[in-house]
Formats: structure tokens, sequence, C-alpha cells
């Protein structure tokens, strides 16, 4: 069971300065590349030198997103005496998703041939055309990626064995087929942990969406460092298997979509490389087993369009389940809580979260006591036992 005992540290100004240089020394790199994305910088929250914290969160955004997309929660959890972080997923810093994101790419010798065939034929170029005459419609729709799939299995039969050299997490044919940078997820989260090496107490990861199964990987990477893991509906796999078939099959295609940020455009091959990730990285036994031991608390949401639910379901149980100290919550469809659920102001499937304060006292409560009142997740009206989350200005 999970230490129910607050925690505290008192970082020195020398352990602050030199933390600061590093992260100061990160940012200089995104500074220097021309192809820097606006808005999409990391920062830290940190108290004054001899104030006594709770420890350092080290918090990871959602998929296409940016740290921003956290800042309440961040707001919150510094002005109750935490430390904070704010990172910057692997690559999205840079607004040129095809060259800087992790990826998941075929192999020239196998994609040249491909992409000629999709080229050449008709139907596709007729979907294509019509794709960019319809900006709005870039993320497609269910019947759509059907169909998708449909037609490029009819020009290239050979892609049912490509996906499924994808799928499988241990394929040995996935290096035969695929170039793939998925791991930068977990080598950039272990580079923004360095940042913080010279500071004193325990670290905690946070994350949302892609950012939750960065948070969770870098914790099965780092037990020695990392105390306890929050994890918002993290994408271990792509939500539907339908959906996660034309992500595996479609990714490596250079076909795109819109996400978060309504001026990006990015390949789905970018999110064959979260869904890799998770799946094989994440979800490894290895992994799993070391963060049996790491307190998880694990938000999930019926009504997710990113993330599979049953997926994290199982994994839950897999680390241990509430026997083992962690806990896990399910928001019920008709609490219209969507997949983005942070930040009350982010709409998504035309839903927010309304009970946002009451997920940010149980954040709390679990980052300084190592348990959750799940009872109080549904809640509209705030715990008395917490500190109070100030209501949208």
């Amino acid at each position: 069971m999970p230490p129910s005992l607050q925690t505290s540290t008192t970082p020195t100004a020398e352990q602050l300065a030199q933390t600061k240089q590093a992260i100061a020394a990160y940012v200089a790199t995104i500074d220097a590349n021309p192809d820097r994305r606006s808005g999409a910088y990391p920062y830290y929250l940190f108290h004054e030198p001899g104030q006594t914290v709770h420890g350092t969160i080290l918090m990871f955004h959602g998929f296409s997103a940016k740290p921003h997309q956290m800042w309440r929660l961040a707001e919150y959890l510094f002005q109750n005496r935490f430390n904070v972080y704010q990172a910057t997923l692997a690559g999205h810093a840079f607004a040129l998703p095809n060259k800087y994101w992790p990826q998941v790419d075929l192999k020239p010798e196998l994609a040249e041939p491909l992409r000629r065939k999709v080229q050449q034929d008709p139907v596709l170029q007729n979907y294509f055309a019509n794709l960019s005459a319809n900006p709005s419609d870039r993320r497609p729709s269910a019947t759509q990626r059907i169909a998708l799939l449909a037609r490029l299995l009819a020009i290239e039969p050979r892609l049912l064995d490509i996906m499924q050299a994808i799928t499988r997490p241990d394929d040995p044919d996935f290096e035969r087929y695929f170039i793939s940078s998925h791991l930068d997820y977990l080598s950039e989260a272990k580079a923004r942990l360095a940042e913080l090496d010279a500071l004193p107490g325990p670290v905690y990861t946070v994350g949302l969406s892609v950012g939750g199964a960065v948070a969770l990987g870098l914790a099965a990477t780092r037990p020695d460092r990392i105390d306890r893991v929050v994890a918002y509906a993290p994408l271990l796999k792509v939500d539907g298997e339908e959906h996660r078939q034309y992500v595996n099959m479609a990714g490596p295609l250079d076909i795109k979509e819109l996400g978060w940020d309504p001026n990006l455009q990015f390949p789905v091959g970018a999110l064959t490389a979260a869904d890799r990730f998770g799946s094989s990285f994440v979800l490894n036994p290895k992994q799993t087993r070391t963060l049996q031991n790491i307190p998880t608390f694990l938000v999930l949401t019926e009504n997710e369009d990113a993330a599979d639910v049953k997926t994290n379901q199982t994994f839950f149980q897999e680390i241990g389940g509430n026997h083992q100290g962690h806990y896990s919550y399910l928001y019920p469809a008709q609490d219209l809580v969507p997949h983005p659920m942070v930040d009350p102001t982010e709409v998504s499937q035309n839903m927010s979260n309304r009970f946002w304060q009451s997920l940010y006292q149980e954040t709390f409560r679990f980052l300084t006591q190592g348990k959750v009142n799940l009872d109080n997740m549904s809640n509209l009206e705030q715990a008395a036992d917490l500190p109070l989350v100030p209501a949208v200005q």
C-alpha cells in the first residue's frame, strides 16, 4: 500500500538555479530552430528558495496540443505547494509534425511503390481531392475509414501483413517493414526528467492522453525517481479496433488529419507512433510489473474517442488494481466528460468536464496522501477537506 503521510522537501537557491539553467538550455535549442511552434514551449512554476513543497510534478500534455493545455491544473497544484514543470511532448515544440513528431514510416523500398499505386488510383485521388476542398472534414468518419481500408487493401493486399506487424507488439517483421521513432516519447521524457536532477524530494508524473502514456512509461523506466503517477485517459491503444486498423494501415501513407490545434495538420503515422508507444512499450509486461509498485491514479471516460477504455481497464488490473494501492475512476456516459477532461473550457464532441474541480482535488489528494475518494469524483460541490479550486474567471 502507498504511504498515507504527506512528504515535503525544501529546495535551496542553488538547486533551483541549476534546474532553471538546465531547462533554459533545452529552451535555447527550441529557440535556435526556425521551425519552432508558437505557444508550445515548456514552462515551470517553482516556489522561492527555502519554501517547503510536496515535491515536483512533471506534467505532459496531450497529442498535438501544447503545455498550456493543463495550465489550470498546474496553477492549482503550484498554489498548493508543488513545484511544476510543464514539459512539451517529443517533437511537439516544432510546427512540422511530419519532420519532428514521433512517427511510424514504411521503409522507402516499400513506401515509394505503394505511394505510386495510391497516386495512380483514380478513386483515392478523387477522395483526397474532396478532402483538400473540405479541410474541416480532415478527420475521417468511421464509414470513411472502413471504405479507405477496403480500397487500400484492394490496391495493395500486402498491407494486411504489414498492418499485423504493427498491431502485434513483438512481431519480428516490424523492423523489416518500418522505420519508427515512437520511442522518442520516452527518450525526450527522460531528458525532461534529467533537467530536474538537482531538485530534492519526490517527482510525480501527470499526463493526459499520449501524455498519460508518457507519464506511465517514464515512471516504469525510472521507479527510482518517480513516486506516483496520474494518467488521464492515457492512450495505450487507439480507441476502437476499426479505428486502430485504419491508423496502423493508413498511417504510413502520408494521409493527414487535424488534431486539437486547428491550425496544424499531422500525418496519421504520428498517431501510429502514439499507439505503438502505448501498446508495445507501456503495455510490455516488463513495464507493467514495475508499475505494480508505483501508485497510479487512472481516470477514464465512457465518452472516449481516442484512447481505448477496455485496454486501460485491463492495464489497471495488470498493475495490481485496487489491491496494489492503485486507483481508477470511469466517468459514466451520462456525465458527458470527453477525452480531454482536464480543462473545463476545452470542448470535444460538444462535451466538457463539469466535474473538473473535483478531479483537481482528488489529484491533489492522491499526490499528497496516496489515496482517492472516488465518491468525490462525480460531485459538482468541492470537498471541504481539500484545497478549493478557483472557478473559471
